[in-house]
């Protein structure tokens, strides 16, 4: 059964990341970057702002910073150092049939050692189920969603992430973020 698992996510990753081309090399690359943040916490603030009190955003913002925290300590310490299992990009044999972001100087983007399970899906998707119930606007649920869904699958073309890490840290950010917003903040403001 883990073989037949790990040839699909071998066969996945190598469908999604041979999708490769230079202008989606850049998109990718700023939806895995740093820089993905500022139009996320320009949304969540503009939320925060229009829809709670000041003690109320106190406490969305601690609870942030909790999920966050966990999601990414989680995912380090209880998965990746567990785990130990080599991302794609450091997989031997299956390295040899990818393709990765280069930087300008020449160098491959190929991550850390270990991707199980995936620190940014963890992050982001604890972030999403954080704060989609506490998000008024349609729309911005909608565009929250799809730049979180865009950064999920960047990690699998960007050839750094199985699916399997993906999914599996989409769950783990799940599962805190869940425990926090119950634990946390729903006690604390008014919906």
């Amino acid at each position: 059964m883990i073989d037949f698992l790990e040839s699909v996510d071998h066969s996945l990753i190598k469908t999604i990341n041979g999708f490769n081309s230079e202008w989606m090399d850049q998109f990718m690359w700023f939806f895995s970057g740093p820089f993905i943040v500022i139009p996320i916490v320009l949304l969540i603030s503009w939320t925060m702002y229009k829809s709670y009190s000041l003690k109320e955003s106190g406490w969305i913002l601690f609870g942030i910073i909790i999920t966050i925290a966990l999601a990414d300590l989680s995912s380090v310490y209880l998965f990746k150092e567990i785990f130990m299992r080599f991302r794609p990009s450091h997989h031997i044999e299956l390295s040899q049939q990818l393709h990765f972001y280069q930087f300008d100087n020449g160098d491959l983007y190929k991550g850390g050692k270990y991707g199980f399970v995936s620190s940014h899906a963890a992050n982001y998707f604890a972030l999403l189920v954080l704060v989609y119930g506490l998000i008024q606007k349609y729309w911005m649920k909608i565009l929250l969603v799809l730049i979180i869904l865009i950064i999920l699958y960047s990690r699998v073309y960007l050839g750094v992430h199985y699916v399997s890490d993906v999914i599996c840290g989409a769950i783990l950010g799940y599962l805190i973020a869940k425990l926090v917003l119950h634990l946390l903040i729903l006690n604390q403001i008014k919906r």
